[in-house]
């Protein structure tokens, strides 16, 4: 069994939000492999459903995202997995917009709800994606950038890119994760 959580913040307000590209990318899975989301468990709206023959706990947790590792480990205990089957999918503002980059481990960067899932678990050991979202422009506050939609131009290049995101998690669950490095990171 696989947790396949996105990040990203409850209610409406934050819908369509830059720092919402997680849940953008779990809402895509859901509808893809036809995983209802109506569950609430362990902080999270969750769908327990079938991806490449692998059984899955699609999640968006409900804590917010900067207390998203409350909710990450209750549902890695809850389901009694290790941290290998946690694939975490969140914004960045280090990749440019429209790009994906799939990694096997490694630190939190600049996110918040990275740094919280990684010291809830006290491990970097879990495949994360990360979707570009792109710097703010200069003189703009982090903060208010991220929790805005975006622009029409940019709608369809963040589109493609959680399209390539829903690829690359079938890709980690029935090839692997180097596969899907290889081929989803450009």
């Amino acid at each position: 069994m696989y947790v396949i959580a996105g990040l990203g913040n409850p209610g409406d307000q934050y819908a369509g939000t830059r720092h919402n590209a997680g849940f953008t990318v779990v809402d895509m899975l859901s509808r893809v492999y036809e995983i209802p989301l109506k569950v609430i468990k362990y902080k999270a709206v969750i769908g327990e459903g079938v991806i490449g023959g692998k059984e899955v706990v699609l999640a968006k947790p409900q804590t917010y995202m900067n207390l998203s590792g409350l909710s990450i480990l209750d549902l890695v205990c809850g389901y009694g997995i290790k941290p290998p089957q946690l694939i975490v999918i969140y914004d960045d503002i280090d990749l440019k917009l429209g790009k994906i980059r799939i990694r096997p481990s490694g630190s939190a960067g600049t996110h918040n709800g990275m740094r919280s899932i990684i010291y809830q678990l006290q491990t970097e050991d879990f495949p994360r994606i990360r979707i570009g979202i792109g710097a703010p422009p200069p003189g703009r506050d982090l903060a208010d950038y991220v929790l805005s939609p975006f622009e029409k131009e940019e709608v369809p290049i963040f589109l493609d890119a959680c399209e390539r995101a829903v690829k690359g998690v079938e890709l980690i669950l029935t090839r692997g994760i180097q596969e899907a490095m290889s081929r989803c990171n450009g």
